[in-house]
């Protein structure tokens, strides 16, 4: 049986399919990326947006018509869209023959059996064990925990994962130990809120600096990176095991969302625009050449000409390295959702593009001034056209804050020591090589000498 498999959304949802595909793989199954050769094709869908959705469905019509022009017998959808949407989907895709959403998805192997796509026993173990199916192999996402106990107006998450659950943190750096042997270079810990894991774990007082701090310990992993926190639970702790662990990017995705105190109101935001002003200072001087990266949404209901320019003004003050800016979309059964959607399409895409166009100059001032100091590179991949290295610096998460190029080729997962000399188009650099730290295999005697637990009983929960 030969498994397709396309994963749409967050980075969670690519850790969920990579534990779809090991699942598979210990019944027999193998991963193909040509859709046209699979005989079962699998679509981890996201319902976090409009054009998430559109995206999802889009992918699953195009699914649907290998079972006509390829050899595909069995399209599956799963993922946060079709917990939310799962009878107007039944009703709309015919040519879909099972949905899972995200409470659903250990039901995947069962479902199946059942109707006759996977035979006999299963062959292989893979006790926690995620197949990659990307193209870096040493850049991997490590979920710490599901679920999202916040309750911002906007957001349909945790009516499509449910409350925050975190994961043992025994199980957390076990996983990152089989990544570790699977060859990764850089792990990116992800959940809807990694600063607050371990507020549900009962009885071991375990937060997220504990976990940084053993993955320190226990894995030679040199990159370790964390993606989306809260600022209110960024904790005088974990700026000072991020100071203090040059292994630990000094990173944080820290989602603001907007600047107006008005509209952070009826967004249901914890925050205030003085709170995160403060804490962005005190997060800069506890972290020397701390990066940060925000989120921003324009054109919420009720969003004023004037909230709107406080928004600018704000950014334009804070300065942050990066930010990533969306329009408003209402999702059913939101709270935003029951107020009057008034900010015209033509003015929210304006309000963006005025947003995109700022932050563009502020990445600019903010790269200038990271010239001339050495820093680490880690490489991604060989320039199809120059035949040279493409490489991330730490303040360059993968995939959405732009590349360095170097002046060498080096094989992808290799670590460098460079020196930044031009900011290129904005947002990308271009960097002199000063030598190798490691090389990708250097690392991976180590992890292999490890026993690792035979077992995993929270890693595995996918939405539960």
């Amino acid at each position: 049986m030969r498994v397709g498999l396309v994963t749409l959304g967050c980075d969670k949802n690519t850790v969920d399919s990579e534990r779809y595909l090991a699942q598979l793989a210990a019944y027999g199954g193998e991963m193909t990326t040509d859709l046209g050769e699979a005989d079962v094709i699998i679509v981890n869908t996201c319902g976090f947006i409009d054009a998430a959705k559109k995206e999802s469905l889009d992918a699953l019509v195009e699914a649907g018509e290998y079972k006509i022009t390829g050899v595909c017998s069995t399209v599956v959808a799963v993922g946060c869209m079709v917990e939310r949407h799962k009878g107007e989907l039944q009703e709309a895709l015919p040519e879909v023959d099972l949905f899972l959403g995200a409470s659903e998805t250990d039901r995947l192997i069962e479902e199946l059996a059942n109707r006759g796509v996977l035979t006999g026993d299963r062959m292989l173990e893979h006790p926690g064990v995620r197949l990659y199916s990307g193209d870096l192999p040493h850049v991997r996402y490590l979920k710490v925990s599901e679920g999202c106990d916040h309750g911002c107006a906007f957001c349909a998450i945790p009516l499509m994962r449910g409350k925050h659950r975190s994961f043992a943190p025994d199980e957390v750096v076990a996983e990152a130990q089989l990544l570790e042997m699977q060859g990764a270079r850089e792990i990116n810990l992800v959940a809807q809120d990694l600063a607050h894991y371990g507020r549900d774990i009962r009885d071991r007082q375990v937060r997220l600096p504990d976990v940084l701090q053993m993955l320190v310990d226990q894995t030679t992993i040199p990159w370790i990176r964390m993606l989306y926190l809260y600022a209110t639970g960024i904790t005088p702790q974990l700026l000072d095991v991020v100071a203090r662990e040059p292994r630990i990017m000094p990173y944080i995705d820290m989602p603001i969302q907007h600047a107006s105190d008005t509209v952070l109101e009826r967004m249901r935001r914890p925050e205030r625009a003085r709170t995160i002003r403060a804490n962005v200072a005190r997060f800069r001087e506890a972290v020397p050449q701390l990066a940060i990266r925000t989120t921003c949404i324009v054109g919420f209901p009720g969003e004023t000409i004037d909230d709107f320019e406080q928004l600018l003004a704000f950014l334009e003050d804070v300065q942050f390295e990066r930010v990533g800016v969306f329009t408003y979309s209402p999702q059913e059964g939101t709270r935003a959702a029951e107020l009057e959607d008034d900010v015209p399409e033509s003015v929210k895409q304006d309000r963006l593009e005025r947003v995109v166009d700022l932050q563009r100059m502020i990445t600019a001032e903010r790269y200038e001034a990271r010239l001339g100091t050495p820093v680490q590179a880690l490489v991604d991949r060989i320039d199809d056209v120059t035949g040279l290295a493409v490489a991330r610096l730490p303040w360059q998460a993968d995939d959405i804050d732009g590349v360095t190029y170097l002046d060498q080729t080096f094989a992808p997962g290799t670590l460098l020591e460079v020196i930044p000399r031009e900011v290129v188009d904005d947002y990308d650099f271009s960097a002199e090589t000063v030598r190798v730290i490691s090389a990708p295999a250097s690392d991976i005697g180590a992890a292999l000498r490890r026993q690792l637990p035979l077992v995993s009983t929270t890693i595995g929960s996918f939405g539960r």
